[in-house]
């Protein structure tokens, strides 16, 4: 009897910390299957709309006034995925911090600062960027052929500024590298933790070299989902504890 209500009180002892972040693992769980829903929407656009040009001002515009609304939803989808993923970080940094403190944190710290860049960027390839919208509009209100070129110089600029590589890209995927690690040592699934590291460490190649590598970069682009999904999995079990 004495030793059944000691491994009774061992389980509360474990479940206990659990139970106090039910809230946020519900909300991380929940943020894991938004992101995933933020990226399939506009790859399935992708394949099915027209894609937005990469190169010529003129183009863009022309492009986004033809295909506003899909634009948009690509642009928000896109962008606003950095918020759930900050969440997901977050909880995922509580749930495995009591046995792996030191990478928990740092890989928590580097994945929100990354969604963090993102948002401050605003934008996304291929071509993404709120200030095409308001250009487009111009654009096409545009009464002479000077208006029109001067508006098509600066939508290249925004192109160059959206479809460049930058630092939010490879941290995230540095973020997602360390926090795997750190899920090894317990609290989540293994089969979660390995994905983590193959999406972390193909990540940086894929968003060092996205340029480079092509149609090589939708390896990263499959991974990445499925890991969040894995997440959110884990997360809505802890949850349940």
């Amino acid at each position: 009897m004495i030793a059944s209500r000691g491994a009774h009180r061992a389980g509360e002892a474990v479940t206990a910390p659990a139970r106090l972040w039910r809230g946020l693992y519900r909300a991380g769980a929940m943020a894991a299957a938004l992101y995933v829903l933020l990226i399939i929407i506009p790859i399935v656009l992708l394949n099915v709309a027209p894609v937005p040009p990469l190169i010529g001002g003129a183009a863009i515009l022309d492009y986004i006034a033809a295909h506003k609304l899909v634009y948009l939803i690509e642009l928000v989808s896109f962008v606003g995925l950095s918020l759930p993923a900050i969440i997901v970080f977050l909880a995922l940094y509580v749930a495995i911090s009591e046995r792996n403190p030191s990478s928990a944190a740092l890989g928590a710290t580097i994945g929100i600062a990354s969604e963090i860049i993102a948002l401050a960027y605003n934008s996304s390839p291929p071509s993404l960027h709120p200030g095409l919208l308001s250009l487009s509009n111009q654009y096409i209100e545009a009464t002479s052929a000077a208006q029109r070129t001067a508006l098509a110089t600066a939508a290249e600029a925004l192109m160059a500024i959206s479809n460049t590589v930058n630092a939010a890209g490879i941290l995230t995927a540095l973020g997602i590298l360390i926090t795997a690690l750190a899920m090894l040592k317990g609290g989540f699934s293994k089969g979660a933790a390995y994905l983590g590291i193959a999406t972390g460490a193909i990540g940086i190649v894929s968003e060092t070299l996205r340029d480079m590598i092509g149609p090589g970069y939708y390896v990263y682009g499959l991974l990445l989902p499925a890991w969040f999904l894995a997440v959110g999995w884990n997360l809505y079990r802890l949850e349940k504890i």
